[in-house]
């Protein structure tokens, strides 16, 4: 009996503890959301996941403070806008490195591996805006890590967008860095080699289906659906596989072969474009595990791959420039709750599935919809206009989460400006033409949101500040 018990004792345990994840995997953490979710409940949600790895785009306090502790290794971010100074003064650069990696350095403190100094400055988009600045702000990073001590253990690095090579054929023996920047390349790379440091690179299979009618959409996924390109003795079944050898085949031309090469973000959208959505994303997501699980990494490197994925959520402020898609990377909700079942071990077993953020407090259940009486729908335009200005509508229209009627759509502005203020009260009267209502108002697959308490607020603080408002809205009247 007592060995019985030991034995079912010891099975709970195992069952516990999260299925080891696909062979190098961590995800990306971005922070352009109108509400965040609280740190130590992301942290602890990665952890229960079993994700030892995650990047980020600055190095908040709140955030480090959460990861302290945690063992989850970290790579942070250092904001384009602040290249330029970190390249002129290396006084600057000591302070950044003092303030942001050896400050939470020590025993209980965050397991910082990377310093990411900029994200994707080369990005044929900027028009070369950060070219100049980059390599000397990356030495100056480099350099102050070096003097604090911690250059052993910190590298710093730069994310790259993909398109700063290309391939003149389409093949990946092809593959060479951009004539416009390929001096400014082999800069950075020399001084990744002498230190060890491996080039970190963004790849987007979805954008090469999004930006071309003619591409060929199974190519983007990883099951061998479409025509394979053939390169010497190789057979490129993917787009992933072949922008990863172009790559490497960029670097060997440039004598800088054997560089170990990071990707720093790779996933997909699921919501801004008819191509973007949950069926295809798990399809992407289920594709690059079970290829990451496998561990032969590509056709001219047989080694197991590190990559992030991106990104843990969706970012409502993020900059819809590029496309609607931009605000949708999230493998969660914007409230930290999974989209669709993700086996994060790639083996398809369905024993590590996707766990979602635990303790998420939501806002009051209550929507800010289009009075039903309201008949001249054209009077609702400006209104819409302006909440959509304000909020996020990147769901409304053709082949979208959100494909609705025009009432419908009125209804969903309204609501999305209404839970960005909170559900101030006086953020749903749009000319009187809009009414608070406690009946669900999503419609089908479409989510009408609840927004969440926002990080650092106490519930109890945010019921004194309704009634605050509510007060003063009063003694207005007056």
């Amino acid at each position: 009996m007592a060995r019985a018990v030991f034995l079912v004792c010891l099975l709970s345990i195992v069952m516990l503890v999260p299925t080891s994840l696909a062979q190098g995997l961590g995800v990306n953490w971005g922070s352009m959301g109108s509400h965040s979710l609280p740190p130590k409940n992301v942290v602890q949600m990665l952890k229960d996941n079993g994700i030892k790895k995650v990047k980020l785009f600055d190095a908040e306090p709140d955030t480090m403070e959460a990861l302290a502790g945690s063992g989850i290794q970290v790579m942070v971010g250092i904001p384009n806008e602040k290249l330029a100074k970190l390249a002129d003064s290396y006084k600057e650069a000591q302070e950044w490195v003092k303030q942001n990696v050896t400050k939470y350095l020590h025993d209980g403190g965050v397991n910082i591996r990377y310093v990411a100094v900029g994200n994707e400055p080369y990005l044929t988009s900027y028009n070369g805006t950060y070219v100049k600045t980059t390599y000397p702000a990356l030495k100056n990073i480099q350099k102050a890590l070096d003097e604090a001590g911690s250059g052993g253990k910190v590298k710093a690095t730069v994310p790259f967008n993909a398109d700063v090579y290309e391939s003149s054929s389409n093949k990946p023996s092809d593959g060479r860095f951009r004539n416009d920047i390929k001096s400014n390349i082999v800069e950075i790379l020399r001084l990744l080699n002498d230190n060890k440091t491996p080039f970190v690179v963004n790849i987007y299979p979805f954008l090469s289906l999004y930006q071309s009618s003619d591409f060929p959409e199974e190519f983007a996924f990883f099951e061998g659906g479409s025509e394979p390109v053939k390169d010497n003795n190789i057979e490129y079944k993917n787009v992933f596989d072949a922008n990863c050898d172009t790559l490497i085949s960029a670097l060997k031309k440039v004598g800088f072969g054997n560089l170990d090469i990071i990707i720093g973000e790779v996933g997909w959208p699921t919501d801004g474009d008819k191509n973007a959505n949950g069926q295809l994303a798990k399809k992407f997501y289920d594709g690059l595990l079970k290829k990451l699980a496998t561990e032969d990494g590509t056709p001219l490197r047989k080694k197991k791959l590190e990559v992030y994925l991106f990104g843990l959520f969706d970012e409502n402020q993020k900059s819809i420039a590029p496309g609607d898609f931009e605000r949708h990377w999230g493998i969660f909700r914007y409230d930290g709750q999974p989209k669709f079942p993700m086996d994060l071990s790639g083996k398809g077993q369905g024993n590590n599935l996707l766990k979602g953020v635990q303790g998420v407090q939501y806002l009051d259940q209550q929507w800010c919809v289009l009075k039903s009486d309201v008949r001249n729908l054209s009077n609702t335009h400006p209104e819409v206009s302006y909440a959509c200005s304000m909020s996020d509508c990147t769901s409304l229209g053709v082949g979208r989460s959100c494909d609705l009627d025009q009432h419908g759509n009125v209804s969903y502005a309204f609501n999305a400006f209404f839970q960005t203020k909170d559900q101030d009260v006086r953020a749903c009267d749009f000319n009187g033409m809009a009414a608070i209502v406690k009946q669900n108002a999503s419609r089908g697959d479409c989510l009408f949101a609840i927004q969440i308490l926002n990080a650092g607020v106490r519930p109890e603080l945010s019921i004194f500040a309704g009634l605050f408002l509510i007060l003063m809205s009063f003694f207005t009247l007056m």
